[in-house]
Parts: C-alpha cells; structure tokens; sequence
C-alpha cells in the first residue's frame, strides 16, 4: 500500500552547487521509500538531460541507484519511471501552435530554442536574435552537436514540439513573462531561473496543462494518494504550482527571497534541505 508521495526538484534543491548529492538527502529518499511512500524527482531538465546527469553522478549502477520511483521531466512534458526509464506519459504542442508562437517571439526579437517531442528533446532548431545574450549562448555550446538554426523550411517541417524556450536578462523577465502569458493563455507559460547561469529568465512555452503540479498529481491518481498525502520541495519560480498544490509544500533556504513568504523554508540545497523537509514532514528528524 502506498502510503504517500513525496517530491522533491532536481538542481537546487536535491542536487547541489557542486553539482553532488548530499548523502542526507539520499539517506531521507531511502527511508521515505522503507515506509511506503513514492519518490519523484520534478525537474525541468529534459529525458536526455536528466539521464545524462545520473550518469555522471555515477547513480546508474547496480550499486548506486537513486531511490527515486518516477521522474518528471521538462517541466511536466513527461513522466518516466525510473530506473527504467520507461516514459509513461508525454506531451506535446502541436505543429500548428509550433508556427505560431515562433513567429510572435521573432516578432518580439527575442532568442528561442524549439525542442523535439520527448524523447528527443535534445535536438532543437534555433533563432539568435540579439547576439549578446551569453546565456542562450553557453546553453547553444553545451548542446551544439544537438543544434541547427532556424529557417523558413526548417520550421515548416519541424512539427510537434516539447516547448519552445526562450532565455532573457533577469531585468527583463517579469515584463515579457507576463507578456508572453497573457498572449499564450491556451498554453502552459512557465517562468525558471537560468541554471547555468543563475541569473537569467528561461521562459518555457509548453502544451497546455503542462506542469509540475499537473504531472505529480496525474501520478497521486494513479497511484491512489490523496493530495493530504502528498509533499513537495523546491526552489524556484516553476516549482511554486507544485509547492502550492501539494499537501505540504516547502522552499529550500536557497531559493529567490521574493518566494520564501509563501512556504515553509527550510535548510538549503548544501545543507540537507531535502532531508529536512521530509523530516517535517514524517513528524520526525532523519538522520
């Protein structure tokens, strides 16, 4: 009988700046799964992305699994369960939706990837408009092999998409986030902090329903756990659906002040905050 379900965020949250695993935190998932209850990661890294970071973690083996049952990924895009990796749920914008928006972000001058459907995410088509944002273009290096520019025909041909992606300063991401959301209401519009750089604005144009929250409580569903039963870690502004749909939700110290009002704050990623958060949780400490 599963008797809850626990969901924590990937980078900045169970993942630290260093880029390691607090074995606190791995200790926490590991009890948490003892007594019953499911374990998901939530992340808004994609298939490819969040494979290719356990496997540097040297999580993949036989010997070092993440404690983990399920995986949401891109932001609510797609579900897979893990270790397997089987995906068990996706979603897509269709081709017509594709066209369109790209051509209001050309319109607006701003720099954009649009993705494959899962599970190719990786692979995108491009429009660098600015030429002076370096996080689109460190993001653009990481993923070259992955990358072509965006023409007329390329498009066309393009089809379906996981999301189109759009990275700006963080003086200008309020403004076209809400510019962006107001137009493309039909859509799943979704505000992150840049987690290369930490400071830039990724705003994510996805099928509509896409979230986290979505994609977690599609779970709660299947797997019968009522909402009550359910808690949430995160630290930033696309984990705040979650954080507030869950029955208990709570904020690693390292997230953006501006949230910290909103959820109960605990350690940060560096300092066990997952563990902590499922300590509050269980009504008990973990060590």
């Amino acid at each position: 009988m599963v008797k809850g379900l626990f969901t924590v965020d990937f980078d900045g949250t169970l993942l630290r700046d260093d880029k390691t695993l607090a074995a606190i935190d791995i200790a926490a998932l590991e009890t948490l799964r003892r007594e019953g209850v499911l374990t998901v990661i939530a992340t808004g890294r994609s298939f490819y992305s969040f494979q290719k970071i356990v496997a540097e973690l040297g999580c993949n083996r036989t010997d070092r699994v993440l404690p983990i049952d399920y995986v949401v990924f891109s932001t609510g895009a797609g579900i897979m369960s893990f270790p397997a990796a089987a995906i068990i749920k996706k979603h897509s914008l269709p081709a017509e939706d594709v066209i369109a928006v790209s051509d209001v972000l050309d319109d607006f001058g701003l720099d954009y990837m649009i993705h494959r459907p899962v599970p190719d995410t990786e692979h995108f088509i491009y429009r660098y408009c600015s030429g002076q944002n370096r996080d689109f273009r460190n993001r653009l290096t990481l993923y070259r092999k992955f990358a072509s520019t965006l023409t007329p025909e390329r498009l066309a041909r393009f089809g379906e998409a996981t999301e189109l992606l759009c990275i700006v300063a963080r003086e200008k991401g309020d403004r076209i986030f809400t510019r962006l959301s107001n137009m493309f209401h039909r859509q799943s519009v979704i505000k992150a902090t840049s987690p290369l750089d930490n400071q830039s604005i990724w705003i994510e144009i996805f099928a509509p329903g896409v979230s986290k929250s979505s994609a977690v409580r599609w779970l709660s569903r299947k797997m019968d756990v009522p909402r009550s039963r359910t808690c949430a870690v995160g630290n930033d502004y696309n984990d705040e659906d979650l954080l507030g749909w869950a029955g208990e939700g709570y904020m690693v110290a390292n997230g953006p002040s501006s949230l910290h009002s909103r959820y109960t704050v605990v350690a940060s990623n560096n300092e066990g905050g997952v563990a902590a958060a499922a300590g509050r949780w269980l009504g008990r400490e973990i060590s």
